[in-house]
């Protein structure tokens, strides 16, 4: 074999040092050193190793004699390397990626294999809550970018040996390292090997975007559609929630959320404070949540749509019509404030936080008296845009919230062209981008509505608690 690993430390060595740049990268470190009278290499990357463990393991290869050394490389592997994780690999190509990955690598003269010692870590920030996903009460941790971590927030609350977490590869470049996690005696079968066949397949030189490159690589079609395909959650309760109901989590590494799969419109629309709550409490809140949504979804169009028949408005709602002198026509207004308001969520991710409560002040003195007394905007166009600026808050999926506002604004383009067909045909393009949409499951999007399904309708819509005999297996992908 071309990449295998020859007997002769030099001839390792050597092949090592000129993938490895090890001349011209500071930071990769062969470490050459005599062990038991054998000469051997230790190759690391400079910040990705634990000092203190490293460094014990070292004083313990100084302890050994040459009679200790005299044995095959199972035997050196099993009796004198002290540590948990170590690994014979025998591939250029793999060690190298492993070193690269952190993993420190000892070849020693003599053995065709070379030592892989996991003592590696990663810089990583603290466990905190999402600041996207808050609860009143309940869990306050959330994942980080480094993967072993949010492996390790799922195992905790999931101790069950069918918990399955298979790792693998992605990326020609960048090797980014993906696990696949499920629940073994629970997941679709067939999905799975979709899934992982799909992965396998994938040819990239790099996740660059971490989980949205993996979601475009994973399905290729029908991007115009802006609802979203995947849900991404940063909470770990509710990704092993998702695990126990069957569904599989894909994890990549330097991405602080999970993709969940299968998913439909009905999982996108609820959140882990629904369940931190008592079920009337958290049915309450998930209605709210979603008459709110519809409510700014149809809100602007329809009150474009009763400005255009202002004799369509039915007695007792008079008031909404406007008073004051129209300027500007009201579909200009309503894409302007549409744009205004993206742009003040642009600049909120972009300022300090020092300079926060200024750029607020300036906000409300823009979008407040002086846009009205200035004559570019009416009082009620300012009113509807403040319940949708509030209402897109109120939903945690960020994707939904956007494929919400493109629905809105291809609705106001149709109602100001033509008039109350236009309106409808705007409901109808929106129901059908629902309906129509495909996860990567093939499944349909409106499940459990199409096909129906009146248990697994009845959890989305009421927050009640099952018995444990019907949480697992109770939904079809």
């Amino acid at each position: 074999m071309i990449n295998a690993v020859s007997k002769n430390l030099a001839s390792n060595t050597r092949r090592l040092d000129a993938q490895l740049l090890v001349e011209e990268n500071f930071d990769i470190i062969n470490r050459k050193m005599i062990i038991g009278g054998k000469e051997c290499c230790l190759y690391f990357v400079d910040g990705f190793v634990k000092d203190d463990i490293l460094e014990k393991i070292m004083e313990f290869f100084a302890t050994l004699k040459k009679e200790d050394v005299d044995c095959t490389a199972e035997e050196f592997q099993k009796k004198l390397l002290p540590y948990g994780e170590v690994d014979l690999e025998d591939d250029i190509d793999k060690i190298i990626t492993l070193i690269l990955s952190g993993a420190p690598c000892l070849t020693i003269d003599g053995y065709e294999s070379v030592f892989v010692i996991d003592c590696r870590t990663y810089p990583a920030r603290s466990v905190e809550e999402p600041d996207k996903d808050k609860v009143m009460r309940g869990a306050r941790d959330g994942f980080v970018e480094t993967l072993i971590f949010n492996t390790a927030l799922i195992r905790r609350r999931i101790r069950n040996p069918e918990l399955i977490m298979q790792m693998m590869s992605v990326g020609n470049s960048s090797h980014t390292d993906i696990v696949v996690c499920y629940m073994k005696n629970r997941v679709d079968e067939k999905l799975l090997k979709n899934i992982i066949e799909r992965i396998n397949n994938i040819k990239i030189d790099a996740l660059t975007m971490g989980q949205e490159s993996l979601a475009e690589c994973l399905y290729k079609g029908s991007w115009f559609n802006p609802f979203p395909k995947f849900h991404y959650t940063e909470r770990p309760d509710a990704a092993s929630a998702s695990i126990l109901e069957g569904k599989i989590i894909i994890i990549v590494d330097n991405s602080p959320s999970v993709m969940i799969l299968p998913t439909t419109v009905f999982d996108i629309v609820e959140e882990a404070a629904d369940y931190y709550c008592p079920p009337i409490t958290g049915t309450y809140l998930r209605f709210s949540r979603t008459i709110i949504n519809i409510f700014a979804l149809f809100l602007t169009p329809a009150f474009l749509l009763l400005m255009q028949h202002k004799d369509w408005i039915p007695k007792g709602m008079e008031f909404i019509i406007m008073k004051e002198v129209v300027y500007v026509p009201l579909i200009v207004q309503f894409f302007i404030l549409e744009f205004a308001i993206d742009g003040l969520k642009l600049a909120a991710l972009n300022t300090p936080s020092m300079m926060s409560t200024p750029f607020s002040v300036i906000s409300a003195l823009i979008l407040g008296d002086l846009t009205v007394s200035s004559g570019w905007f009416n009082a009620e166009v300012m009113l509807y845009m403040a319940f949708v600026a509030m209402a897109s808050y109120t939903q945690v999926s960020f994707e939904l919230s956007y494929a919400l506002k493109f629905m809105r604004l291809t609705t106001l383009i149709l109602t100001a062209l033509f008039s109350q067909w236009g309106f409808l045909a705007g409901i109808i393009i929106t129901f059908a981008a629902i309906i129509f949409n495909r996860t990567i499951s093939g499944f349909n999007y409106m499940y459990p509505l199409i096909p129906f399904d009146y248990k697994v309708l009845i959890r989305h819509f009421f927050r009640i608690t099952l018995p444990s005999s019907e949480k697992a297996g109770n939904q079809k992908f």
